[in-house]
């Protein structure tokens, strides 16, 4: 599929939203070395359960604005008041359960950290520091690894696809497709 520009993109992207458009392009699929970014990803993967990450990145802007610009730290210290005024704001998606797992997912994500230094180095941990690159895919044997590791620390809305979609988001796997601009077997 191609924009104004001529540039072929993955299917799945929305030509006509250009937030979308941006995504595809500047981030997903590529390698994030920020520890915010990482779990700023993983709030707004949770949130996708169930719905399209369309929907979910049309929001992003709210959901910073609602967790603290994603500072882990802050969102662990959430108690009542906080959590009831996130399922007052129209700007995010007020699932009762997503909202509280984002605060526990918090404090499992801010255990790790502590654990292995950063949570990029427990993601390297599992992918032995290599980027993956496939297409077509929906879940792996290293999501389904890691979402078992997640679950069982605590975490909730991690199962293999959720996590699976994540590392595609945090550029451990990269999966643009054969054909678009981005893709690691094309000369750009």
């Amino acid at each position: 599929m191609c924009t104004k520009d001529e540039k072929k993109r993955c299917r799945w992207v929305n030509l006509e939203n250009s937030r979308y458009v941006r995504y595809h392009d500047e981030e997903w699929g590529v390698l994030v070395t920020d520890e915010r970014k990482f779990f700023e990803m993983l709030l707004l993967e949770c949130f996708q359960a169930g719905l399209s990450w369309e929907c979910v990145l049309n929001k992003r802007e709210a959901f910073a604005a609602a967790f603290d610009g994603f500072d882990a730290e802050k969102i662990c210290a959430y108690g009542e008041e906080k959590f009831a005024g996130l399922l007052k704001d129209s700007g995010i998606i007020r699932n009762r359960l997503k909202i509280r797992a984002a605060v526990s997912n918090a404090s499992v994500f801010r255990a790790i950290q502590r654990e292995w230094g950063s949570f990029s180095e427990y993601l390297r941990h599992w992918s032995g520091g290599m980027v993956i690159y496939e297409t077509g895919k929906t879940t792996s044997g290293l999501s389904d690894a890691i979402s078992k590791d997640l679950r069982r620390r605590g975490m909730k809305f991690v199962g293999s696809v959720i996590v699976y979609s994540y590392l595609q988001a945090v550029g451990v796997v990269n999966s643009h497709e054969p054909g678009c601009f981005l893709y690691h077997g094309e000369k750009r």
